[in-house]
């Protein structure tokens, strides 16, 4: 390609994201026209973690986040009710993030830790009372729990069915399970989705998704990150919709749910994590894991300037 063709294929990518911007403007230049609206409202933050508080890298198991961004979190863990809510497994968040502060849902909110429930409306069921280390009380709640078995058993052949094509990864995300594929031949592509998709056949109950370079295997139940934030949100006492601000800062399709719910409360602000125009529920934009690490240190700071602060159990 000659370098004027570039150059022209260069304005014009500037232009759409231009344009889009105007449907989805950057969080940092507006952080004062939005934190005005939600002055005198119970700001909650939700974060997804990959691609928004560590950059997408070609190994899953090395997408650490840095220090500074770790201490953005806490700070503004410290200010508002803050979770995180993944595709990841729970505890791969937790050892990733290491905040004590924050509550974490993983499994595409399969896998929820929140603090100890009173009068709430979801199955007694899927709840398990816990303790960490200090001997505060959490629950555990897992919608999931009674699919456990049979994705054991989808762990081990999705292995011996991929085992002959170079480059998979599979993660077990506990109640989801990740087919990696970044590493894996462009001609091998359509092998590797094939052989994945062959195999739920036999298992009428889960169901395929893609993400960024990655097959996911899921429970067909009706929860996602966006039924994790409403659970989360009545786990914090939240009940009137009217008093709370949710925020949820996320860059995948799967947080795409959070983000509807978020506009059909008709409160709050969802946040895309993007550096391209696509289509979002998403109000806000932010370019970066970088950006994002720059919002929550305003929102930090905001927080902490106004004396607002959360009572970790």
């Amino acid at each position: 390609m000659a370098d004027s063709e570039m150059g022209r294929v260069a304005i014009t990518v500037d232009q759409s994201y231009n344009l889009w911007l105007r449907e989805h403007p950057s969080a940092l230049s507006s952080f004062g026209q939005m934190i005005n609206v939600a002055k005198g409202k119970q700001i909650v933050v939700f974060l997804d973690y990959d691609g928004t508080l560590s950059p997408i890298v070609s190994d899953p198991e090395c997408a650490f986040m840095s220090n500074q961004m770790r201490a953005a979190v806490h700070n503004v863990s410290n200010c508002f009710h803050t979770a995180i809510i993944s595709g990841r497994s729970r505890k791969k968040v937790y050892d990733f993030v290491q905040l004590k502060g924050v509550f974490y849902s993983g499994s595409h909110g399969m896998d929820t830790m929140g603090p100890a429930l009173r009068n709430n409306n979801y199955d007694a069921n899927f709840q398990k009372r816990t303790f960490d280390t200090e001997g505060n009380e959490f629950i555990i709640f897992q919608p999931a729990q009674h699919f456990l078995p049979e994705i054991k058993e989808m762990l081990t052949e999705v292995k011996e069915r991929t085992q002959n094509i170079p480059g998979v990864k599979i993660e077990d995300n506990m109640f989801c399970l990740s087919v990696h594929y970044r590493h894996v031949k462009d001609e091998d592509h359509e092998r590797l989705e094939n052989q994945v998709k062959s195999m739920l056949a036999n298992h009428p109950d889960f169901h395929f998704t893609i993400g960024k370079k990655v097959f996911e295997i899921r429970p067909s139940i009706e929860w996602n990150k966006g039924d994790a934030l409403n659970y989360l949100l009545e786990a914090f006492g939240f009940h009137n919709a009217s008093k709370v601000f949710p925020i949820y800062i996320g860059d995948d399709k799967t947080d795409e749910d959070a983000f509807k719910v978020i506009r059909e409360r008709g409160q709050g602000y969802p946040i895309i994590v993007s550096s391209k125009p696509r289509d979002t529920m998403a109000l806000y934009s932010l370019k970066s894991p970088s950006e994002v690490q720059s919002f929550l240190t305003c929102l930090g700071r905001w927080g902490y300037d106004n004396g607002a602060t959360t009572h970790h159990q």
